[in-house]
C-alpha cells in the first residue's frame, strides 16, 4: 500500500500526460477562452509549469458571453508557460477572426495571454475576403482585430469573381 501512496501521491509526480483534453478559462462567470488538444503533458521544473502538446491544439477566445468563439488559433505543436501566460504554437499555425473571416498563417507564433497579443518573426499569410498579404513578421491583437505586418512582400487584391 505504501508503494501506491507513494506513487499517486502529487509530490513524487513530475510529469503528467492527458488525452482528449478541453480546458476552458472563465472571467466574472464568463467563458472567454477554451482549449481543446488530443494530448497534453504537464513537465516542472524548479521555477514554473508547462503544458505541452505535441500533437497540436486549438484555442478559442469568446466575448461578451457569446457562445460561438470571436477568433481561433491552432497549431501542430504547442507549449504554454504558466507563469509566464505565454505560448509558443509551431508548425502551420493558424489564427482566424470569425467575425472578418480574416486567417493567418505561419510556422511559429507566440501568444501573450497576458497582453492579449500575438507576435511571429516568421513569414506570415494574410487572408480576407478581398486581399491577401504576405510579410516577413508580425505583431497583433489575440483576437487579430489589429495588426502591424513587417516588411510586406505583397498585397494581392482579390476580385468577387476569383
Amino acid at each position: 500500500m505504501e508503494k501506491v501512496k507513494q506513487f499517486i501521491d502529487n509530490d513524487t509526480i513530475t510529469g503528467l500526460m492527458a488525452y482528449d483534453v478541453v480546458i476552458e478559462r472563465s472571467d466574472s462567470g464568463m467563458l472567454v477562452a477554451r482549449l481543446e488538444a488530443p494530448i497534453m503533458r504537464t513537465l516542472e521544473d524548479k521555477d514554473s509549469t508547462l503544458l505541452e502538446f505535441p500533437k497540436g491544439f486549438t484555442a478559442y477566445m469568446f466575448e461578451n458571453g457569446n457562445a460561438t468563439p470571436t477568433s481561433m488559433i491552432r497549431g501542430d505543436y504547442g507549449v504554454n508557460y504558466q507563469k509566464k501566460e505565454m505560448m509558443v504554437a509551431k508548425d502551420n499555425v493558424v489564427v482566424e477572426n470569425v467575425k472578418t473571416n480574416e486567417k493567418l498563417e505561419t510556422q511559429t507564433l507566440y501568444w501573450n495571454q497576458r497582453k492579449k497579443k500575438i507576435y511571429t518573426s516568421n513569414l506570415v499569410k494574410i487572408s480576407s475576403p478581398d486581399k491577401l498579404i504576405f510579410g516577413d513578421s508580425l505583431t497583433a491583437a489575440d483576437n487579430f482585430s489589429h495588426r502591424e505586418i513587417f516588411g510586406i512582400r505583397a498585397t494581392i487584391e482579390l476580385d468577387d469573381d476569383e
